[in-house]
Parts: C-alpha cells; structure tokens; sequence
C-alpha cells in the first residue's frame, strides 16, 4: 500500500509532537489554524500515535462540534494508508454519555453537547487516564469572562449555549495533559474573543488578534495560499449573479425594484438579499448551479464512456445552502422538477435538523455515488468533508467570513475519483450583494485572526461594514414580492495572504508593545486554573464510599468560588499583576476545602449542616464539605 505524503502543517505538527516527547519544548498547547478542506483530521492521529506511544499521554478525547462529525473523526483513525504510513494501531469511537466512554479503546470522541449534558463522566476520564485534548473548530466556543480580561470589562455577557460549552470545556482543558486546538478561521461571527487562545491588541482600535508567538503555544498554521501551492485545495471560481428586488415594508408600502448589487451595502441591502432568495431570483441562481453540475458529470461520463444513469464515483456533485429549512424544502421541490420523476427523490434529498434520517443522508452523500445534489441550511456548511463537491449553490443570507468561509470550503477539496488536479475546480453560485464581495476581498486580503468589540448601535446611524455583515436578515415585517436576475459575472479568488505570525503593520510599532506583563498575567491566570483543578482532582480522589466520583465539575466550580472569596470577590481575569502572584501563593500554602465556608451564604453552594455530617474526611485531612453543588454552578 503507497501511504500518502505529509503536507508542511502535517510534518510541522509531527515535529512539534516530536519536541514534546524529547523534552525539547515545554509547550502543551497547540494551535492548528489549517484553511478549511487543508486537511486537519489527520492532525490528532499525528499527535495521537505518537504521544501515546511515547507514554506522554494515556488516551484521546476528541471533540467535535456536531454528531455528524464523528464519523468522520472515527474513519481518520481508521483509515488503512494513515494506519500504515504512521505505524499505528489506534481506534477511537464515537461514545455517547455512558460510563467508560473508550470501551477499552485509546479514546473517544464527543460532542460540545455531549460534555455539556454529563460534565462530571468526562472530567472523571481525565482524571483516570493522563489525556490528549483534541478541540475541534474551537472558534465555537466564545471566550469566558472569569478567565479572559476583556470578556470580563465588557458590560454584557452572552449566557447561551456557546458559553455553556465553554464552561463545561475548561476544565477539561485545564486538566488535559496536551491540548490541540483545531480550526479552519481564528475569528469568531460575533466578533467575540476564542475560548483559551492568547490574544493582544489589534492594529485597529477596540480590535485584538490572535498573539501566534504567545509563550507556552506552538502553532502550526497552513493558509489557503499554501495549500493552494501543496495542491491540496482547489481553485474557486465564483458566479455572482446580479438581480432586481421588491418588497413591501411594514408599514404596507411596495419598495422596489432595488439592484442586489452595489459598491457598498445600504438599507436596501438586507432586505433586498432576503427577497430574492425566496422569490424568483434564487430560482434562476439555482438553475445555474444545476446546469454547472449537470454538464461536468455529463462530461465526465462521457469520458468514461459511461452510460447515462450508471453510477459512479467522481462524477461531481450540487451542494445547496438554503436561508432556512422552509425555503431548503421550496429548493428541494424546485430541484426535483428538473430531474426525471423516476429518479428525482434518489438523486436530490433534504438534509435538515429537522428530517428523519439526516445523519443517513449526509452519509450517503459523502460514500456514495447518489444522491448527487443535497440541499441544506447549516448541518453541511462546515466539517463536511465530501470531496466530490463541485459545484455550491449559496442561497443563504449570512455573510460573516468564517461561515462563508466554510461553505466555500465544501467544494474545495480534492476528489481522489475525478481524474487530475488540473481538471477540478471549485465553483460556488451566489447573489451578487456588496456584502458577499466585502466577504471575498477579506478572504483575498486578510489573516482570519481578529476579534472585534462592536461598538453600540446608535439611532439609525450607519454601521461600519464588518459589524453590518454580522447582522441577521430581516425576518418581521418585509414580505417579499418578486425578484428576477440579470446577469452573471465570473472571477478566480486570489490565494489570499500567509498565515504569518506578526501582521505587517505591526512591525514597526512592535518594539514599542511590551507584552511582558501580559504573558505573565496570562501564564499566571492559566496557572491558578491549574492549581485548582489539582486541587479538585485530589480532594475528589480522597472521597470514600458512595461519595467517591460524584464531585466532578462541580467541585472544580465551587472551588473556584471559593478562591473567588478569598481573593476579595475578584475573578481571575480581573485581578492586578500583583493579585494574581499573590493568588498563586496562597494557593500554594493553602487547601480550598479548607475555605469552603465562605460559600455557606450563596444559594448556588449552599446545603444542610446534616448532609455536610453524612460524609466524614480521611484520617489526617481537615473536613470538607460534601460535593453536592451540580456542575452547571457558574465559574467564579
């Protein structure tokens, strides 16, 4: 069997888990920042065979963000070329919330959801087994305010379910033995910092970047325009297609006909990009995207000399990216109208949260021949690896980079079954708003590694471009009334910039920013996280009987909190320079069980002095009290 060659952030990694393994590198957080489609699943088998073989770490956990990933991470470890070229005898499964997640295996994989649902069954794992963290598009998961400094000065916090992700995660990362952090964009949607990445100021103004020499970090990037040169990505050709809108606003007034197009977005922009896409304009977008896909594999049939309906792999197939999942199935109908009725319900199909078998037919449409079009609204943006995507109808109204970003990607890989890297390409259809071609010159000009503060909306007063394109479209109030196309316009996406790792602007003011402070102040918050996770490890070890095991996360949180008191109700991302050196000394001096009195007047930690008598300590250590707190209890 010929195993495959390494690409540059491959081999780049392997020698970064080589120097972890001679002691030649005290780091222990890695940073992949991998375009999408560049090739990042191999990544944790990289690190995985050879931590493991090294003794350094026991077991692999790998978090995905969505269950239809997991296949996929279980088939990266499973696939015989890599299992060769590596010398590996690995396997990992994707383990839902029941005890012993590895079933004997040297790991598991999961879900954000699934470790927000049981937070206590994981982190018992790491505390059993010295564990390989594997974060997958971790850009999901927003920055927390008790450990990241500007998180914590800003006036509102997100409660959602991203930050409940994030809280159930940082343990796990403060007790992982390595940690290796995946993901094909450094920028959050929101503008909103990444949980655990190191940051520091931006070159503009309320904006900070991703610092890719932080101390402590090794950061493996691969850009498009390296994988462009590997030929590891296709080249995309973009097919933005112009048209005309109407509406009637909420007062009952018709507007229109607007152009989609224009130099710059305006307040006819979003309402005039929600109108087409569920008028006739997506129809005509649509109907381009079919012909594309229809022609090549007509071509590549013919060149196979395979008769028509015969099935085959590499023929190329239609992705179709929907606003919601009421148009996905207008789409749907739209499609199948255009395939002979015989073959119209194998040939396109609906993938949705909502339809029975999703997972099924996501799988299908990776593995197998048919269906060859699949029409969706986000189960398949990002993650999807389906290299005979050829062709990417983007009917939808986000326009934030890293969404976008990732469905392009859909269609950039590789299709081992199509014949030569010189024949493939990668085209995407879309609506040819000013948003879309702001989106295309960042991606053309741009590093993917800031967070933005918005700055508060005032009146009607016009916004900035990058805070308007994060806005959602229009959903009460506008009622579309038709819309047609006019023209089509085709461009090649430039490579795009190096993953490099300071900005050029920076270099001349660079000796200027002392970041000392701040590297110790980061390496000291991360510290204290540390020290208590120790803490809450040994103490929960030390507990008899019925009580051993049940402490989890939520002894970890409350010993947070109780750290929070001692310290003057201060969270560690708001303490001094001089508070935190004094919080890692006392620490060092004193146990948190210890303290946990102080907690005695929130309700959040609060129970009966009887039930703090039913659990009596270990001969030796003072009396704790008893973890009963549940692991959803806030950090701080």
């Amino acid at each position: 069997m010929t195993a495959r060659p390494l690409r540059s952030h491959q081999q780049q990694l392997a020698g970064v888990i080589e120097a972890i393994v001679t002691g030649e590198t005290s780091a222990r957080d890695i940073l992949a920042a991998v375009t999408p489609g560049g090739g990042k699943s191999l990544l944790p088998v990289i690190a995985a065979s050879r931590l493991v073989a090294a003794g350094v770490v026991d077991r692999i956990c790998w978090v995905v963000p969505r269950d239809s990933l997991r296949l996929q991470a279980e088939e990266a470890f499973a696939d015989p070329f890599w299992r060769d070229a590596l010398r590996h005898g690995l396997s990992v499964r994707a383990a839902d919330n029941t005890p012993d997640p590895s079933r004997g295996l040297s790991g598991y994989i999961t879900t954000y959801q699934g470790i927000a649902a049981a937070p206590d069954l994981h982190l018992a794992e790491f505390r059993r087994h010295r564990t390989l963290l594997v974060v997958d598009e971790v850009h999901h998961l927003p920055a927390l305010a008790d450990i990241d400094p500007v998180t914590a000065a800003q006036s509102e916090e997100d409660e959602g379910q991203a930050s409940a992700w994030s809280r159930a995660i940082l343990p796990l990362l403060e007790c992982a033995r390595v940690r290796l952090l995946l993901s094909g964009t450094l920028e959050r949607a929101d503008g909103k910092g990444i949980l655990w990445l190191p940051y520091r100021k931006g070159p503009k103004a309320r904006t900070r970047e991703v610092a890719l020499d932080a101390e402590g970090w090794a950061v493996v990037g691969y850009s498009r325009a390296q994988a462009l040169a590997e030929r590891a990505v296709l080249p995309v050709t973009f097919g933005a297609l112009d048209g005309e809108a109407s509406w009637r606003d909420e007062d009952g007034n018709e507007l229109g006909p607007h152009r989609i197009s224009g130099f710059h977005p305006d307040e006819t922009t979003r309402p005039a990009l929600f109108t087409a896409l569920r008028t006739g304009f997506a129809e005509a977008l649509l109907r381009e995207a079919f012909v594309a896909i229809r022609n090549l594999r007509a071509r590549r049939r013919q060149a196979r000399g395979l008769a028509p309906g015969e099935a085959s792999r590499g023929l190329g197939k239609l992705l179709v990216v929907a606003p919601d999942q009421a148009t996905a199935r207008y789409y749907l109908a739209v499609v199948r109208q255009w395939v002979p009725a015989s073959q119209a319900e194998i040939v396109a199909q609906l993938a949705t949260s909502d339809t029975p078998r999703a997972h099924e037919l996501l799988a299908a449409f990776r593995l197998m021949p048919e269906p060859s079009v699949l029409v969706t609204v986000a189960m398949a943006y990002e993650g999807l690896d389906a290299p005979e995507v050829a062709v990417v109808a983007a009917l939808t109204h986000i326009r934030s980079r890293p969404w976008l970003e990732q469905m392009v990607a859909r269609a950039t890989r590789v299709d081992p079954n199509a014949g030569s890297y010189e024949t493939q390409q990668a085209l995407v259809f879309h609506p040819d708003d000013p948003l879309f071609s702001l989106f295309r010159r960042r991606m053309e000009t741009e590093q993917g590694t800031m967070a933005r503060r918005p700055k508060p909306r005032r009146g009607q007063s016009t916004l900035p471009d990058w805070l308007l394109d994060q806005l959602p479209a229009p959903k009460e109030g506008i009622v579309p009334l038709s819309s047609n196309a006019l023209a089509m316009r085709f461009d090649r996406l430039a490579p795009g910039p190096e993953l490099a790792m300071r900005r050029p602007e920076q270099e001349e003011v660079q000796g200027e920013l002392l970041e000392v402070p701040s590297v110790v102040e980061r390496r000291l918050r991360n510290r204290l996280g540390e020290m208590v996770a120790a803490q809450a490890v040994e103490d929960e070890a030390s507990l008899a009987g019925p009580h051993r095991g049940v402490a989890g996360a939520g002894l970890y949180h409350r010993y947070n909190a109780a750290l929070k008191r001692v310290t003057g109700d201060k969270a560690r991302a708001a303490m001094t320079l001089a508070e935190l050196e004094a919080a890692v000394g006392w620490l060092e001096r004193n146990r948190l069980a210890d303290h946990l009195h102080l907690l005695d007047d929130d309700p959040r930690y609060a129970w009966s002095a009887r039930k703090r008598g039913e659990w009596k300590p270990p001969v030796g250590r003072p009396a704790r009290l008893k973890p009963e707190v549940p692991p959803s209890c806030e950090i701080g």
